[in-house]
């Protein structure tokens, strides 16, 4: 089965769990596991809980950003300028300075490998004109791939009460980048940036740490706790897993790596 007939098949799951989840974020403990080639769910906890997606949302806007690229409504070598509201998002950004300006590419990358902020808003404010426009095409474009469950109010994640998603949808928008944009997804796999002469190291150690793991999103804030959308296969099968709400990154870290373990053998210990 393709990606795209595993996601009509997930679709159903989606749908129930929009039902019957709560209104309200909790910010509590969940998870789901799904294979990504037949859309099986193979585990799911509070899948259905309202969580928030702290810097998960960043695969959203790079949903949209890979799609404006495919409609040439900007190009990689494109140069964004960064507004004294871009330059404000703290902790992670480029810290360019107000008036200065990153390729579309820089930005692209900053938000897989460092989760840049600044760059998030940077992109949203070239496309919509401002984050709360952003937020609209973001929560209209969850709603078109079957996110019935999230709300997006900002492009970087930074906190907001009413900014809210489920495991369930987070696993939809993984698959659905994977699957609308298989060359750009590629990149989820990236480690570590250099920009402009300076080297970093990402947040995602997941991908350095699991053999065939290879994306996709971490995610913190004190209400969300610590998130992780991330795939991996072992050359067979491939799945695509999501945990909300661990107490610690290496505590997120390892819950990913036995559901992985469970569904694909064990690799971690190779």
């Amino acid at each position: 089965m393709t990606y795209r007939n595993a996601s009509l098949f997930f679709s159903a799951f989606l749908t129930v769990a929009a039902a019957f989840g709560p209104s309200t974020a909790e910010a509590g403990r969940a998870h789901v596991i799904l294979d990504a080639n037949t859309g099986q769910i193979l585990e799911a906890e509070n899948a259905d809980a309202i969580n928030y997606p702290a810097s998960l949302t960043k695969m959203m806007t790079l949903y949209l950003t890979f799609e404006a690229l495919h409609q040439k409504r900007f190009g990689w070598d494109d140069r964004l300028v960064m507004s004294e509201n871009a330059e404000s998002k703290e902790p992670y950004k480029f810290a360019v300075g107000a008036g200065n300006k990153i390729t579309v590419r820089e930005a692209v990358m900053g938000m897989i490998v460092l989760s840049t902020n600044d760059a998030a808003v940077a992109v949203a404010e070239t496309l919509a004109g401002s984050e709360q426009a952003f937020g609209q095409m973001m929560t209209a474009k969850a709603r078109a791939l079957g996110m019935t469950s999230t709300v997006f109010t900002n492009p970087a994640g930074l906190p907001d009460p009413n900014q809210v998603t489920t495991a369930a949808d987070m696993a939809r928008l993984g698959l659905a980048l994977m699957r609308d944009y298989p060359e750009e997804y590629k990149l989820f796999a990236t480690t570590c940036l250099t920009f402009r002469s300076m080297k970093f190291r990402g947040h995602n150690n997941l991908l350095s740490t699991y053999p065939g793991a290879d994306g996709i999103k971490t995610g913190y804030t004190k209400a969300s706790g610590y998130n992780l959308v991330s795939s991996a296969s072992n050359g067979s099968r491939r799945v695509v897993g999501v945990v909300l709400g661990g107490d610690s990154a290496a505590e997120r870290d390892g819950q990913m790596a036995a559901l992985f373990d469970k569904y694909l053998g064990a690799q971690s210990g190779q």
